[in-house]
Protein backbone atom coordinates (compact mmCIF):
# COMPACT_ATOMS: atom_id res chain seq x y z
CA UNK A 1 0.00 0.00 0.00
CA UNK A 2 1.27 3.48 -0.90
CA UNK A 3 2.70 5.66 1.68
CA UNK A 4 1.59 9.71 1.54
CA UNK A 5 4.07 12.03 0.38
CA UNK A 6 6.77 13.31 2.08
CA UNK A 7 7.45 16.71 2.98
CA UNK A 8 9.06 18.70 0.37
CA UNK A 9 9.28 15.63 -1.65
CA UNK A 10 9.96 17.15 -5.12
CA UNK A 11 9.94 15.08 -8.47
CA UNK A 12 12.23 15.29 -11.96
CA UNK A 13 10.67 14.22 -15.22
CA UNK A 14 12.58 12.88 -17.53
CA UNK A 15 11.98 14.06 -21.29
CA UNK A 16 10.29 10.91 -21.92
CA UNK A 17 7.80 11.20 -18.93
CA UNK A 18 7.34 14.75 -19.99
CA UNK A 19 5.73 13.87 -23.38
CA UNK A 20 3.99 10.89 -22.17
CA UNK A 21 2.46 13.57 -18.97
CA UNK A 22 1.77 16.06 -22.02
CA UNK A 23 -0.09 13.59 -24.39
CA UNK A 24 -2.33 12.26 -21.42
CA UNK A 25 -3.38 15.70 -20.77
CA UNK A 26 -3.78 16.50 -24.30
CA UNK A 27 -6.52 13.52 -24.95
CA UNK A 28 -9.62 13.43 -25.43
CA UNK A 29 -11.84 13.95 -21.97
CA UNK A 30 -8.42 14.09 -19.68
CA UNK A 31 -8.80 16.55 -16.99
CA UNK A 32 -6.73 16.93 -14.19
CA UNK A 33 -8.40 14.73 -12.08
CA UNK A 34 -9.23 11.67 -14.82
CA UNK A 35 -5.24 12.32 -15.65
CA UNK A 36 -4.46 11.72 -11.39
CA UNK A 37 -6.45 8.51 -11.47
CA UNK A 38 -5.39 6.94 -14.55
CA UNK A 39 -1.79 7.54 -13.85
CA UNK A 40 -2.49 6.55 -9.94
CA UNK A 41 -4.53 3.19 -11.35
CA UNK A 42 -1.99 2.06 -14.64
CA UNK A 43 1.06 3.55 -12.82
CA UNK A 44 2.53 5.82 -15.00
CA UNK A 45 1.31 8.29 -17.96
CA UNK A 46 2.87 5.87 -20.33
CA UNK A 47 0.83 2.96 -19.11
CA UNK A 48 -2.39 5.46 -18.99
CA UNK A 49 -2.27 6.18 -22.41
CA UNK A 50 -1.97 2.54 -23.52
CA UNK A 51 -5.08 2.02 -21.18
CA UNK A 52 -7.18 4.74 -22.63
CA UNK A 53 -8.79 2.54 -25.56
CA UNK A 54 -9.85 0.02 -23.42
CA UNK A 55 -11.06 2.11 -20.55
CA UNK A 56 -13.08 4.35 -22.87
CA UNK A 57 -15.05 1.30 -24.32
CA UNK A 58 -16.01 -0.22 -21.10
CA UNK A 59 -17.31 3.46 -20.42
CA UNK A 60 -19.26 3.12 -23.68
CA UNK A 61 -17.25 4.75 -26.32
CA UNK A 62 -15.51 3.13 -29.02
CA UNK A 63 -13.10 5.43 -29.80
CA UNK A 64 -10.87 8.32 -28.11
CA UNK A 65 -8.70 10.79 -29.80
CA UNK A 66 -5.35 10.27 -28.36
CA UNK A 67 -2.76 12.91 -28.24
CA UNK A 68 0.08 11.60 -30.86
CA UNK A 69 3.59 11.86 -29.77
CA UNK A 70 4.35 14.74 -33.01
CA UNK A 71 2.01 16.62 -31.40
CA UNK A 72 3.24 16.84 -27.82
CA UNK A 73 6.27 16.80 -29.71
CA UNK A 74 5.48 20.26 -31.44
CA UNK A 75 3.36 21.76 -28.18
CA UNK A 76 6.99 21.13 -26.66
CA UNK A 77 9.03 22.79 -29.67
CA UNK A 78 6.39 26.05 -29.47
CA UNK A 79 6.98 26.65 -25.90
CA UNK A 80 11.00 26.46 -25.89
CA UNK A 81 10.96 29.09 -29.46
CA UNK A 82 8.89 31.25 -27.39
CA UNK A 83 10.52 31.35 -24.24
CA UNK A 84 7.97 29.07 -21.98
CA UNK A 85 8.35 26.04 -20.26
CA UNK A 86 6.11 23.23 -19.37
CA UNK A 87 6.35 22.48 -15.43
CA UNK A 88 4.91 19.24 -13.94
CA UNK A 89 3.39 18.95 -10.78
CA UNK A 90 5.59 18.32 -7.92
CA UNK A 91 8.74 19.55 -9.49
CA UNK A 92 10.83 22.17 -7.58
CA UNK A 93 8.93 25.27 -9.46
CA UNK A 94 5.35 24.32 -9.59
CA UNK A 95 3.86 26.87 -7.82
CA UNK A 96 3.04 25.40 -3.55
CA UNK A 97 -0.18 25.92 -2.89
CA UNK A 98 -1.45 25.15 -6.17
CA UNK A 99 -0.85 21.70 -6.04
CA UNK A 100 -3.68 21.22 -2.96
CA UNK A 101 -6.52 22.18 -4.47
CA UNK A 102 -9.05 20.26 -6.45
CA UNK A 103 -8.15 18.52 -9.44
CA UNK A 104 -4.80 20.41 -9.44
CA UNK A 105 -3.49 21.06 -13.54
CA UNK A 106 -0.81 18.39 -13.68
CA UNK A 107 1.07 20.43 -16.29
CA UNK A 108 1.55 24.32 -16.36
CA UNK A 109 3.18 26.84 -19.25
CA UNK A 110 5.02 29.02 -17.56
CA UNK A 111 6.72 32.54 -18.97
CA UNK A 112 9.21 34.33 -17.08
CA UNK A 113 12.39 33.25 -15.11
CA UNK A 114 11.59 35.17 -11.75
CA UNK A 115 11.26 33.07 -8.24
CA UNK A 116 7.58 34.70 -7.96
CA UNK A 117 5.95 31.29 -8.44
CA UNK A 118 8.21 29.58 -5.58
CA UNK A 119 6.80 32.41 -3.09
CA UNK A 120 4.48 30.62 -0.60
CA UNK A 121 3.32 34.45 0.16
CA UNK A 122 0.79 34.72 -2.50
CA UNK A 123 -2.21 36.85 -2.73
CA UNK A 124 -4.78 37.45 -5.03
CA UNK A 125 -6.05 40.79 -6.06
CA UNK A 126 -9.09 40.81 -8.35
CA UNK A 127 -11.79 42.81 -9.27
CA UNK A 128 -14.24 44.71 -11.86
CA UNK A 129 -12.79 45.69 -15.46
CA UNK A 130 -15.14 48.46 -15.46
CA UNK A 131 -13.41 49.74 -12.11
CA UNK A 132 -13.60 53.36 -10.73
CA UNK A 133 -10.65 55.65 -10.27
CA UNK A 134 -10.34 55.11 -6.32
CA UNK A 135 -11.12 51.52 -7.13
CA UNK A 136 -7.82 51.20 -9.47
CA UNK A 137 -5.78 53.44 -7.00
CA UNK A 138 -6.81 51.58 -4.05
CA UNK A 139 -5.67 47.98 -5.53
CA UNK A 140 -2.13 49.70 -6.63
CA UNK A 141 -1.98 50.89 -3.02
CA UNK A 142 -2.99 47.80 -1.30
CA UNK A 143 -0.87 45.88 -4.19
CA UNK A 144 2.19 48.04 -3.89
CA UNK A 145 2.71 47.80 -0.27
CA UNK A 146 1.79 43.66 0.15
CA UNK A 147 4.49 43.66 -2.38
CA UNK A 148 6.93 45.21 -0.56
CA UNK A 149 6.31 43.44 2.52
CA UNK A 150 7.12 39.96 0.86
CA UNK A 151 3.98 39.40 -0.85
CA UNK A 152 3.57 37.83 -4.59
CA UNK A 153 0.53 39.50 -5.91
CA UNK A 154 -1.51 36.87 -8.36
CA UNK A 155 -4.14 38.24 -10.46
CA UNK A 156 -5.61 37.22 -14.34
CA UNK A 157 -4.25 40.81 -16.30
CA UNK A 158 -7.53 41.64 -16.91
CA UNK A 159 -8.27 45.27 -17.53
CA UNK A 160 -9.05 48.24 -14.47
CA UNK A 161 -8.75 46.14 -10.94
CA UNK A 162 -5.90 43.41 -12.08
CA UNK A 163 -3.94 45.76 -14.47
CA UNK A 164 -4.03 48.44 -11.30
CA UNK A 165 -2.44 45.52 -8.99
CA UNK A 166 0.14 44.20 -11.47
CA UNK A 167 1.56 47.43 -12.48
CA UNK A 168 1.81 48.09 -8.75
CA UNK A 169 3.58 45.05 -7.93
CA UNK A 170 5.84 44.28 -10.76
CA UNK A 171 9.11 45.16 -9.09
CA UNK A 172 8.35 43.03 -6.59
CA UNK A 173 6.86 40.02 -7.77
CA UNK A 174 3.68 39.31 -9.43
CA UNK A 175 1.95 36.44 -11.52
CA UNK A 176 -0.44 36.54 -14.54
CA UNK A 177 -2.80 34.26 -15.02
CA UNK A 178 -3.70 32.94 -18.59
CA UNK A 179 -7.56 31.93 -19.51
CA UNK A 180 -5.99 30.61 -22.88
CA UNK A 181 -2.64 29.74 -24.23
CA UNK A 182 0.70 31.41 -22.34
CA UNK A 183 1.21 32.65 -25.41
CA UNK A 184 -2.18 34.25 -26.11
CA UNK A 185 -2.73 38.01 -24.71
CA UNK A 186 -6.11 38.74 -23.28
CA UNK A 187 -6.62 41.75 -23.66
CA UNK A 188 -4.24 42.46 -26.57
CA UNK A 189 -3.82 46.27 -25.21
CA UNK A 190 -2.10 44.68 -22.28
CA UNK A 191 1.00 43.52 -24.38
CA UNK A 192 3.39 46.10 -22.71
CA UNK A 193 2.00 45.45 -19.52
CA UNK A 194 2.78 41.94 -19.89
CA UNK A 195 6.29 42.42 -21.42
CA UNK A 196 7.41 45.12 -18.54
CA UNK A 197 6.06 42.19 -15.92
CA UNK A 198 8.07 39.77 -17.49
CA UNK A 199 10.95 41.95 -17.56
CA UNK A 200 10.96 42.61 -13.98
CA UNK A 201 10.86 39.18 -12.93
CA UNK A 202 6.83 37.99 -13.01
CA UNK A 203 5.64 35.19 -14.35
CA UNK A 204 2.82 34.30 -16.71
CA UNK A 205 1.06 30.67 -16.77
CA UNK A 206 -1.60 28.91 -17.88
CA UNK A 207 -2.55 25.19 -17.83
CA UNK A 208 -4.35 25.84 -21.51
CA UNK A 209 -2.70 24.48 -24.64
CA UNK A 210 -0.21 26.46 -26.06
CA UNK A 211 -2.10 28.64 -28.98
CA UNK A 212 -5.69 27.99 -27.16
CA UNK A 213 -7.81 30.99 -27.60
CA UNK A 214 -9.43 31.63 -24.87
CA UNK A 215 -13.46 30.86 -24.37
CA UNK A 216 -15.98 31.87 -22.19
CA UNK A 217 -15.78 28.80 -20.12
CA UNK A 218 -11.95 29.32 -19.76
CA UNK A 219 -12.11 31.95 -17.19
CA UNK A 220 -13.63 30.15 -14.43
CA UNK A 221 -11.18 27.62 -14.75
CA UNK A 222 -8.18 30.83 -14.72
CA UNK A 223 -10.00 32.13 -11.70
CA UNK A 224 -9.41 28.41 -10.00
CA UNK A 225 -5.91 28.78 -10.75
CA UNK A 226 -5.24 32.65 -9.35
CA UNK A 227 -7.02 31.68 -5.88
CA UNK A 228 -5.65 28.47 -5.93
CA UNK A 229 -1.73 29.73 -6.12
CA UNK A 230 -2.74 32.24 -2.91
CA UNK A 231 -3.09 32.21 0.45
CA UNK A 232 -6.51 34.27 0.29
CA UNK A 233 -8.41 36.83 -2.26
CA UNK A 234 -8.45 40.23 -2.22
CA UNK A 235 -11.55 41.45 -3.56
CA UNK A 236 -11.41 45.07 -4.56
CA UNK A 237 -14.87 45.93 -6.44
CA UNK A 238 -16.92 43.31 -8.21
CA UNK A 239 -20.71 43.69 -9.55
CA UNK A 240 -23.29 41.17 -8.50
CA UNK A 241 -22.12 38.07 -10.63
CA UNK A 242 -18.60 38.89 -12.08
CA UNK A 243 -15.80 36.69 -12.26
CA UNK A 244 -14.43 38.19 -9.41
CA UNK A 245 -17.29 36.60 -7.25
CA UNK A 246 -16.40 33.14 -9.15
CA UNK A 247 -12.59 33.88 -8.09
CA UNK A 248 -13.84 34.07 -4.32
CA UNK A 249 -16.33 30.89 -4.76
CA UNK A 250 -13.36 28.89 -5.55
CA UNK A 251 -11.27 30.57 -2.72
CA UNK A 252 -14.06 28.85 0.03
CA UNK A 253 -14.20 25.64 -1.83
CA UNK A 254 -10.06 25.77 -1.49
CA UNK A 255 -10.01 26.97 2.07
CA UNK A 256 -8.68 30.27 1.30
CA UNK A 257 -9.30 33.46 3.08
CA UNK A 258 -11.55 35.92 1.64
CA UNK A 259 -11.12 39.87 1.75
CA UNK A 260 -13.17 42.37 0.58
CA UNK A 261 -13.41 46.22 0.31
CA UNK A 262 -16.19 47.79 1.24
CA UNK A 263 -18.67 50.17 -0.87
CA UNK A 264 -21.00 52.61 -1.53
CA UNK A 265 -24.15 50.88 -1.53
CA UNK A 266 -25.04 53.41 -4.96
CA UNK A 267 -22.36 51.81 -6.74
CA UNK A 268 -23.50 48.47 -8.75
CA UNK A 269 -19.06 48.26 -8.87
CA UNK A 270 -19.57 47.06 -5.17
CA UNK A 271 -22.51 45.06 -4.79
CA UNK A 272 -20.40 41.80 -5.19
CA UNK A 273 -17.81 43.15 -2.07
CA UNK A 274 -20.69 44.35 0.17
CA UNK A 275 -22.46 40.65 -1.32
CA UNK A 276 -19.25 38.61 0.29
CA UNK A 277 -18.94 40.64 3.57
CA UNK A 278 -22.58 40.03 5.07
CA UNK A 279 -21.74 36.33 3.63
CA UNK A 280 -18.64 36.50 6.49
CA UNK A 281 -15.52 37.77 4.39
CA UNK A 282 -13.19 39.89 6.01
CA UNK A 283 -13.92 43.53 5.47
CA UNK A 284 -10.83 45.19 4.66
CA UNK A 285 -9.75 48.93 4.45
CA UNK A 286 -5.81 48.89 4.60
CA UNK A 287 -2.83 46.85 4.14
CA UNK A 288 -2.86 46.49 7.91
CA UNK A 289 -6.22 45.10 7.55
CA UNK A 290 -4.32 42.40 5.26
CA UNK A 291 -1.60 41.76 7.52
CA UNK A 292 -3.58 40.98 10.50
CA UNK A 293 -5.93 38.90 8.61
CA UNK A 294 -3.12 36.82 7.06
CA UNK A 295 -0.93 36.89 10.10
CA UNK A 296 2.53 34.87 9.82
CA UNK A 297 1.23 31.75 8.10
CA UNK A 298 2.89 30.77 5.02
CA UNK A 299 0.58 28.32 3.49
CA UNK A 300 -3.10 27.31 3.78
CA UNK A 301 -4.52 24.75 6.37
CA UNK A 302 -4.92 22.04 3.86
CA UNK A 303 -3.92 18.49 3.53
CA UNK A 304 -0.90 17.06 1.56
CA UNK A 305 -1.35 16.48 -2.72
CA UNK A 306 -1.90 13.22 -3.90
CA UNK A 307 1.54 11.29 -5.45
CA UNK A 308 1.55 10.65 -8.97
CA UNK A 309 3.52 8.08 -11.32
CA UNK A 310 2.52 5.45 -8.94
CA UNK A 311 -0.45 2.95 -7.79
CA UNK A 312 -2.67 4.42 -4.68
CA UNK A 313 -4.62 1.31 -4.23
CA UNK A 314 -4.09 -1.95 -3.21
CA UNK A 315 -4.48 -4.89 -5.21
CA UNK A 316 -3.59 -6.00 -8.45
CA UNK A 317 -3.95 -3.69 -11.85
CA UNK A 318 -4.89 -6.08 -14.57
CA UNK A 319 -8.49 -6.86 -13.66
CA UNK A 320 -11.22 -4.45 -14.92
CA UNK A 321 -14.83 -4.65 -13.26
CA UNK A 322 -17.46 -7.01 -14.02
CA UNK A 323 -20.50 -5.61 -16.05
CA UNK A 324 -22.56 -6.32 -13.21
CA UNK A 325 -20.78 -3.96 -11.18
CA UNK A 326 -20.62 -1.23 -13.98
CA UNK A 327 -24.85 -1.63 -14.16
CA UNK A 328 -24.92 -1.45 -10.12
CA UNK A 329 -22.72 2.21 -10.38
CA UNK A 330 -24.65 3.27 -13.26
CA UNK A 331 -27.55 2.43 -11.37
CA UNK A 332 -26.89 4.37 -8.76
CA UNK A 333 -25.89 7.66 -10.58
CA UNK A 334 -27.93 10.52 -12.14
CA UNK A 335 -28.03 13.86 -12.92
CA UNK A 336 -27.83 15.08 -9.33
CA UNK A 337 -24.60 15.43 -8.37
CA UNK A 338 -22.94 12.78 -5.72
CA UNK A 339 -20.06 12.63 -3.44
CA UNK A 340 -18.10 9.10 -4.38
CA UNK A 341 -17.30 7.93 -1.25
CA UNK A 342 -21.95 8.05 -0.90
CA UNK A 343 -21.46 5.58 -4.14
CA UNK A 344 -18.74 3.49 -2.81
CA UNK A 345 -20.91 2.67 0.22
CA UNK A 346 -24.56 2.47 -1.71
CA UNK A 347 -22.93 0.13 -4.29
CA UNK A 348 -20.68 -1.73 -1.84
CA UNK A 349 -18.25 -1.81 -4.42
CA UNK A 350 -14.70 -1.68 -3.60
CA UNK A 351 -13.05 2.03 -3.64
CA UNK A 352 -10.97 0.91 -6.44
CA UNK A 353 -13.44 -0.67 -8.81
CA UNK A 354 -15.65 2.51 -8.54
CA UNK A 355 -12.92 4.75 -8.92
CA UNK A 356 -12.05 2.84 -12.63
CA UNK A 357 -15.42 2.76 -13.79
CA UNK A 358 -15.51 6.45 -12.87
CA UNK A 359 -12.56 6.93 -15.18
CA UNK A 360 -13.94 4.63 -17.79
CA UNK A 361 -17.61 6.75 -18.08
CA UNK A 362 -15.65 9.80 -17.85
CA UNK A 363 -13.46 8.83 -21.03
CA UNK A 364 -16.72 8.08 -22.51
CA UNK A 365 -18.17 11.85 -22.00
CA UNK A 366 -20.71 10.27 -20.09
CA UNK A 367 -19.59 11.80 -16.65
CA UNK A 368 -19.11 15.15 -14.76
CA UNK A 369 -16.92 15.92 -11.99
CA UNK A 370 -17.45 18.37 -9.59
CA UNK A 371 -16.25 20.42 -6.85
CA UNK A 372 -16.04 18.31 -2.86
CA UNK A 373 -15.48 15.24 -4.93
CA UNK A 374 -18.71 14.74 -6.64
CA UNK A 375 -19.65 13.45 -9.70
CA UNK A 376 -23.11 12.97 -11.78
CA UNK A 377 -23.91 11.52 -14.88
CA UNK A 378 -24.26 13.95 -18.10
CA UNK A 379 -27.55 14.81 -20.14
Amino acid sequence: MKTGPQPGRTIVLSDRQRLAWLRLIRSENVGPATFRGLVNHCGSAEAAIEALPELSRKGGKTAIRICSLADAEAELEAHARAGARLVAMGEADYPPHLRHIDGPPPLISVRGNGSTLANPRALAIVGARNASLAGRKFAAQLAGELSQAGFTIVSGLARGIDAAAHEASMGFGTVAVFAGGVNVLYPPEHASLLERLLAAGGNAISEMPFGWSPRGRDFPRRNRIISGLSLAVIVVEAAKGSGSLHTARFALEQNREILAVPGSPLDPRCEGCNHLIRQGAQLITSTADILEAIGNRAAPDLPPELDLEEPSWEGPDGNLPEDSARARLIEALGPTPVGIDELIRDTRLSARAVHVMLLELELAGRLERHSGQRVSLTS
